[in-house]
């Protein structure tokens, strides 16, 4: 009698000599060109980073569904958190994305979705990723989400993506990502991770009709864009987190610089991906205004290293230069790009 992969699950979990894999083997996988080349900010946030490599995993390109980047807002502590609108993704390329329901074990779930060939975007601890050796591996515990497509129960292995690229875990690893550590079961009040899994329930749009309706969202999104610079916002703000960073040691200032000048720099350097990607796609945008919004994202790593320099020899700089150029840029980014596309 033939059972279904839903079927075989339990006795996979319960008996490590089956195999329970979700694949025949772990894809091969070459960066998507977002995240290859000449780049200012070659990481953005590890939620955009996944989705573009998920979206070139699927042999979808990523640039169409960028025209969320001309949304992002000041936040008074913060930029925007940018991330790839779930409705848009569906929109245009047929792939859905929908919670998933952890009620026994974070390590059935995945499975059971990825014996369906779906990939599974789970919140995990940072700690157990190798990929992140020069930064927060069996070192530091940063929340970060990976999608994982590929599962060896057997071997204690997993396929994911993670930032910019593809890789594995196991042993170990595994075993902490899916919380199977013996120092988890003294946690029994431990929360489950937030986890979603992404589908394809139908085709992706293709050439002229997918080119057309990222313009039709970049319009709709640009009804949402910022009524005031978001750039001025923060420059008014500016002298007050001067002060905190004086006051906080170095760790506060990475912080801080990845949730102000890269959070707002990558974003527009994808925006200004996304702008040649639709001139390549026969749209007329002026080259000024994709150039403005590069110049945003190198005047950002600018300021970066402007502050890091200030704080270092205990010298107070306001920057008021940099807020020149990344205002003025703003402003030859956004009511210029609405105005052409009314």
């Amino acid at each position: 009698m033939n059972r279904s992969p839903a079927s075989v699950l339990p006795s996979v979990l319960a008996n490590s000599s089956l195999p329970g894999r979700s694949g025949a083997q772990l894809r091969e996988h070459v960066s998507h060109t977002l995240h290859q080349g000449e780049r200012v900010w070659q990481e953005t946030n590890c939620y955009v980073d996944l989705w573009i490599e998920l979206l070139h995993g699927f042999g979808l390109d990523p640039r169409a569904a960028l025209a969320f980047t001309v949304t992002q807002d000041f936040e008074d502590d913060q930029f925007t958190f940018f991330k790839f609108p779930l409705g848009d993704l569906d929109h245009l390329y047929g792939t859905q994305v929908q919670e998933l329901a952890i009620y026994d074990s974070l390590e059935a779930r995945v499975l059971a979705q990825t014996l369906r060939g779906h990939t599974v975007l789970v919140e995990v601890d940072g700690y157990y990723l190798p990929d992140t050796r020069a930064t927060s591996y069996r070192r530091e515990h940063p929340k970060t989400t990976i999608g994982i497509d590929f599962v060896d129960t057997a071997a204690r292995r997993i396929g994911y993506f993670h930032n910019t690229g593809y890789h594995q875990l196991e042993g170990e690893d595994y075993d902490g990502v899916f919380r199977k550590l013996p120092h988890f079961a003294a946690l029994p009040d431990l929360l489950f991770p937030y986890v979603e899994f992404a589908k394809q329930a139908r085709p992706a749009l293709e050439g002229t009709a997918l080119a057309q309706a990222s313009a039709q969202l970049l319009r709709a999104h640009l009804e949402r864009r910022p009524l005031i610079n978001p750039i001025s916002q923060w420059r008014a703000a500016f002298p007050a987190h001067l002060d905190t960073l004086f006051e906080r040691d170095e760790a506060y200032f990475h912080l801080y610089s990845f949730n102000l000048m890269r959070q707002l720099g990558a974003n527009f350097e994808l925006l200004s991906k996304y702008l040649l990607w639709l001139c390549a796609q026969g749209i007329e945008i002026a080259p000024t205004i994709p150039a403005a919004a590069q110049c945003i994202a190198s005047e950002s790593m600018v300021m970066q290293f402007r502050l890091i320099r200030a704080i270092a020899r205990g010298r107070r700089d306001p920057c008021e230069d940099c807020f020149d150029v990344l205002e003025s840029a703003y402003e030859k980014t956004l009511p210029p790009l609405a105005a052409l596309l009314r």
